[in-house]
């Protein structure tokens, strides 16, 4: 029994680099492969140094060569390598070998599995900084079917060499996560930083497969990603599956409607349709280039301090029925937003939002950290032409609306509100719904949780029938008398 010292804390201890690679090592029934393109041979290089590694590694390969690479996987139809579509031909095929060569009458016990790696390193200009996809596919009983977790990741070192050193480390974290941790996806994530600093690499997508993780909704790990730190902003698709930001921004165009979206009602749909008509209408602006995002800000999911996973799953299942593309942000700020688009492309942007979310924008207490204050941060947030549409608010015991052309803001920033409202940074949508300007999402939220009647009108079609089917937002059904 370990000695205890009066006044010792309880803390979970990170197994050495070479311990994990060591653990798989001496497991006489985890056997496969290793195939790293790009960023040498570094995960494989951590278990041949741990010892041990006869009895697992089947064959580690590298091939650097496009054409000898295209011979082995196949040729991709966009002609790229570092994609998950090659990530997954390259763990298949390896698995197949396995399969083919390694009879399972001399070897019933053998857990296969092969890890991939297909990565661009920092470019000699250092311009880019590189990014690639890693991913394992494993069993971890002999008759089951094969698992998968598959990611992407970005460097942010600044050293080719370092970049290769920090890709062995995540690679160990994920193949001894894998067989480890996999009871335990959340936690899972998290091994992966091991022995590593989030300014060495980010991770910006995850997706698990398989029957170890048929529970697992991939949109909660996306979650999880900017909840821990380990990337800025996640994007999922209508599906519910984690979508690469960079796949779906990159040289589109961007409407980006932000909001709560506690439920989505009628209001939040008008402002989308009558917006993204706006924009399709603005030079060199086409339907075909155009992507629409709905992005919910970390903030918006806290509840007392803390997120609330339930009800952002609610949230997302329902902007995802409505076949939406949604953004999870750490983004408070709209700048920040801007800024990241741009990272992916340099066509139009726009933002749309009720008009009382402007007053915000327009306060200085958002941008006190910033050397140059607001004015650098409005540099950031229109520098691209982008256009701010705006919805307009209804003053429910005046009837009074409020626009643009009366929103009160400080008295300090009038003139430069005035600047970018005469040059057409800042345009009312005025084919607005007038029957629906009396809902309010927080107004309809206390109906559902109250279990009153009257709600579902003010929701999309098909809303509220999954609400109540699947008791969203704590929603009961009320016995009828």
């Amino acid at each position: 029994m370990p000695i205890t010292i009066m006044g010792d804390k309880e803390f979970e201890s990170v197994p050495s680099l070479k311990s994990k690679a060591l653990r798989i090592n001496l497991n006489a029934n985890i056997y496969g492969t290793f195939a790293e393109i790009g960023a040498g041979q570094e995960t494989a290089r951590n278990f041949f140094r741990a010892g041990g590694a006869s009895g697992t590694i089947a064959k580690a390969m590298s091939a650097y060569d496009k054409d000898f690479s295209d011979a082995i996987y196949g040729i991709e139809d966009d002609k790229r390598y570092v994609t998950e579509a090659r990530l997954k031909k390259m763990l298949r095929h390896e698995v197949r070998l396995i399969e083919e060569r390694i009879t399972r009458e001399k070897h019933p016990n053998k857990l296969f599995f092969s890890y991939a790696n297909t990565v661009a390193t920092i470019d000699f200009a250092k311009k880019y900084k590189g990014h690639g996809w890693v991913g394992i596919r494993y069993q971890t009983k002999p008759d089951e079917d094969y698992n998968e977790i598959i990611l992407h990741i970005r460097f942010h070192e600044n050293d080719a060499r370092l970049q290769q050193m920090t890709l062995g480390v995540l690679g160990v974290n994920l193949i001894y996560g894998a067989y480890y941790k996999y009871d335990n996806p959340k936690k899972l994530l998290r091994y992966l930083y091991d022995h590593l600093d989030k300014d060495q690499i980010e991770i910006d997508t995850i997706n698990f497969s398989g029957p170890r993780f048929k529970k697992v909704d991939n949109r909660l790990m996306s979650l999880q990603l900017v909840k821990n730190g380990m990337t800025e902003a996640v994007m999922f698709g209508p599906d519910g599956n984690n979508v690469l930001p960079a796949a779906v921004l990159y040289k589109k165009n961007i409407l980006a409607l932000r909001g709560s979206f506690r439920p989505v009602t009628k209001v939040n749909m008008d402002i989308y349709k009558k917006s993204l008509n706006m924009f399709l209408n603005e030079n060199k602006v086409r339907k075909e280039k155009t992507i629409e995002i709905f992005e919910i800000t970390l903030s918006n999911l806290r509840a007392e301090g803390e997120i609330d996973e339930e009800d952002f799953m609610c949230r997302a299942r329902l902007l995802c029925s409505l076949g939406q593309t949604v953004m999870i942000s750490n983004f408070q700020e709209y700048y920040k937003v801007v800024e990241y688009f741009s990272n992916y492309t340099k066509e139009r942007m726009a933002l749309s939002m009720g008009v009382n979310n402007l007053v915000d924008i327009f306060d200085e207490k958002y941008y006190r950290h910033l050397s140059g204050g607001i004015l650098e941060a409005f540099g950031k947030l229109f520098f691209k032409d982008l256009k701010v549409y705006l919805y307009p608010l209804k003053n429910p015991k005046t009837g009074q609306l409020t626009t643009s052309e009366n929103l009160k803001v400080h008295p300090r920033m009038k003139e430069l509100y005035k600047f970018f409202k005469h040059n057409g940074k800042l345009q009312d949508i005025v084919d607005y719904d007038p029957t629906i300007m009396d809902i309010y999402s927080r107004e309809v939220l206390q109906k559902i949780q109250e279990g009153e009647s009257g709600w579902e009108e003010q929701l999309p079609d098909l809303i509220p029938e999954m609400i109540k089917e699947n008791n969203f937002f704590g929603y009961k059904e009320t016995e009828k008398v």
